[in-house]
């Protein structure tokens, strides 16, 4: 097989990867909370934020800095869910209103906080592995791992765990979750918090990668939107299916056509799904009242 056409699939799945993590968290707080959370960019912010200064400005152990980044998105998580989501669960439009409102309060505190100037991360591990003339950047290597231990290990919490289980229950259906005596209202920060730290880990991946600034969560909000949607809303398998299919249609339209062609092809993907199966490729149809 051409080596170039390998390379681009390489490349596709790594870029995949990252995606796949943004919108697993996105998804799984729609599924449960049935919160459009468009702050989720936001919280991937802090964590690279936090990153940064803790790894990049400070000089912590790689394994520390992680950890404590995690950590305190987690907690900036839990105080959102009990300052301002709790009271819009269910409530799909008042609650993707409110995610905006957080979005801008977290990008401006980040801007008062750190200024507007963009910081940029020592790679953890740099050089490239070259296997059979295709080449494998390390700092991107990292990144691919770390989503792949998180992906597991939240398939493993979600598919054997007793809480996974009480999740999925509540995803499919939070009345009668209750009623069978799951206590719903531990479940929904539960969910929420781990959204958010998916998306803090996802920028912690991604601080050595890229530059870090208050400005960056809009777009790997609108790509973890993009994702779900075609995956499916509330779908972890829709998410990763949809992730990678995004990863490899950027890889192929930078490689044989054109970057800039990528970002219309995505939406023609998007316009495609909703009009031919509208809840997503591997969603669920809404129940008809």
């Amino acid at each position: 097989m051409d080596i170039i056409l390998v390379q681009t699939v390489v490349n596709g799945l790594m870029v995949g990867m990252i995606y796949v993590l943004m919108a697993i968290g996105f998804t799984m707080v729609f599924g449960i909370m049935r919160i459009v959370n468009f702050a989720h960019g936001e919280f991937y912010m802090a964590g690279a934020f936090l990153f940064a200064i803790l790894y990049g400005s400070n000089g912590l152990p790689f394994s520390i800095s992680v950890l404590l980044a995690i950590g305190a998105t987690a907690l900036l998580g839990l105080l959102m869910e009990r300052i301002v989501f709790r009271k819009f669960r269910g409530n799909e439009l008042n609650g993707m209103i409110a995610s905006v409102g957080v979005a801008l309060i977290l990008q401006n505190s980040a801007l008062l906080m750190w200024g507007s100037s963009a910081r940029t991360v020592p790679p953890v591990v740099s050089g490239v592995l070259s296997v059979g003339g295709i080449v494998f950047p390390w700092s991107r290597l990292v990144v691919i791992i770390g989503a792949i231990v998180a992906v597991v290990s939240l398939n493993l919490l979600i598919g054997h765990t007793r809480i996974g289980r009480a999740m999925r229950a509540v995803a499919q259906d939070a009345e009668i979750a209750q009623v069978q005596g799951i206590r719903v209202d531990v479940i929904f920060p539960v969910a929420f918090v781990l959204g958010v730290s998916l998306a803090g880990f996802a920028g912690v991946l991604m601080a050595p990668v890229l530059s870090v600034s208050p400005f960056i969560g809009l777009a790997p909000t609108l790509k973890a939107f993009v994702i779900v949607v075609i995956g499916g809303l509330g779908s972890v398998p829709g998410a990763v299916a949809g992730g990678l299919l995004i990863g490899l249609i950027e890889s192929f339209a930078g490689t044989f056509v054109s970057a800039s062609l990528s970002e219309i092809l995505q939406f023609l993907v998007v316009i495609a799904v909703v009009l031919l199966r509208p809840q997503g490729l591997l969603g669920r149809k809404e129940r008809e009242a």
